[in-house]
């Protein structure tokens, strides 16, 4: 499966989140600052103080001469990585592999995911409309890298879709910072008159190795795609996990049901296939609002039954409030055990002339064949390899019980 990232840059992300603390504040020019070495230091600016030329690094007495009713707010030092750590785990919903990219942005792995939503023009633009409506500024790309979706989502279109193996041709004429360059380096390579990308990938490699560090060409690579690029996403996923997306929000107990039901059979198939068991699972409700809603169970010994498992769930379901809608639902299988297959009885009290054993009995038949069916009768003989007879028939009723008194021999010779 070929790899799809999509980038999300919060244009202004902790300057929003105070505006929906503060709705007031969307109608005056702030800035939020912190003191550096005895003055105060804009660290981020509103969109109507940026207008007038206010930028993050300026004083505050400075910025005071530009706007004079110019409000000033303490800065909160952590608040971003706090945020965008918030907003990767709310992104879990759009895909499992979601990591935070400071100091600004997140970046989900959308490799497989996207055909859910209807093609990956209606996936970028359901998470921009999402994340719009909460109140923040953000821009969104999607490409074959990481570099790449990074690079157009802040130097190119908003709700950019970068064509598969086409990530050189929106890269062109971008300015040589959407490479992730160090600034030091950006501003000796624009010295240079390097100012697109294009200039710099028309440059030998081994004169670029020569003239900068390695950085340079390694960020070109990860941007063509030449070096692959990992992340660290925010809560990797459990080998053992299933999700159900929900084309629309789930909000009653039988919807909700039904979901962990297809999720435990899926989980316990695969389990099944490998012979374990679960000990402990949690189911996980992703609600529209934002919030998740988390039931869990455990087992005293490894179990791999849907039917168990789920009636271990069904006295919590109740629990769960689902608010406007659900639509998301996970299920994690967090520890596994082996599970030894355990030989259980074809048929208990029912007897031989059950229908259902029948009915399995045709089924197997027409599968492998009546003639690779076989059943036994004990037979009285002294030698032990001589002490069972075929039956003749499915009903046929044994003459002598079976020898169980004794101990059968390991070898017969």
């Amino acid at each position: 499966m070929q790899k799809r990232y999509v980038t999300i840059w919060f244009q202004s992300l902790t300057t929003d989140w105070f505006i929906r603390k503060q709705p007031g504040l969307k109608e005056i020019p702030f800035v939020l600052a912190l003191p550096d070495h005895g003055r105060l230091v804009v660290t981020a600016a509103n969109n109507l103080a940026n207008k007038e030329g206010i930028e993050p690094g300026m004083a505050v007495a400075d910025a005071r001469t530009l706007i004079s009713s110019l409000k000033v707010i303490d800065a909160r030092p952590g608040l971003n990585s706090k945020l965008l750590k918030g907003f990767a785990e709310w992104c879990i919903r759009y895909s499992p592999y979601v990591a935070v990219d400071l100091p600004d942005g997140i970046i989900l792995d959308a490799s497989g995911c996207a055909h859910l939503w209807g093609g990956e023009k209606q996936y970028i633009f359901a998470i921009s409309k999402r994340l719009r409506n909460f109140g923040y500024h953000i821009r969104i790309a999607i490409a074959d890298t990481i570099g790449a979706a990074w690079a157009v989502s802040r130097f190119g279109k908003d709700n950019t879709i970068v064509e598969k193996d086409k990530q050189i041709h929106s890269l062109q004429s971008l300015p040589v910072a959407s490479l992730r360059i160090e600034p030091a380096t950006t501003e000796v390579l624009q010295k240079l008159g390097l100012y697109h990308v294009d200039q710099l990938t028309a440059i030998p490699r081994s004169a670029l190795r020569r003239r900068f560090d390695a950085q340079v060409l390694l960020r070109i690579d990860q941007a063509l795609g030449n070096i692959e690029e990992l992340i660290q996403p925010v809560f990797p996923p459990e080998p053992y996990h299933e999700r159900l997306p929900c084309l629309e929000p789930i909000v009653t107990a039988t919807g909700i049901g039904i979901a962990l039901q297809r999720l435990l059979n899926a989980v316990c198939h695969r389990l099944q296939q490998e012979e374990k068991g679960l000990r402990i699972a949690d189911f996980k409700c992703y609600r529209i609002d934002g919030k998740i809603e988390k039931i869990s169970i455990g087992t005293n010994r490894p179990s791999n039954s849907s039917k168990h498992l789920y009636k271990l769930f069904e006295n919590k379901i109740d629990s769960i409030e689902p608010d406007l809608g659900i639509e998301l639902f996970i299920l994690e299988a967090s520890k596994i055990e082996d599970l030894a297959t355990v030989q259980e009885k074809l048929w208990d009290n029912k007897g031989l002339d059950d229908t259902a054993l029948a009915e399995l009995l045709d089924r197997i038949g027409g599968k492998v064949g009546n003639e690779n069916i076989h059943r036994y009768l004990p037979a009285e003989h002294y030698w032990p390899e001589r002490s069972f007879k075929p039956a003749t028939s499915v009903i046929e009723k044994a003459a002598i019980a079976w020898k169980i008194d004794r101990p059968r021999p390991l070898q017969l010779l």
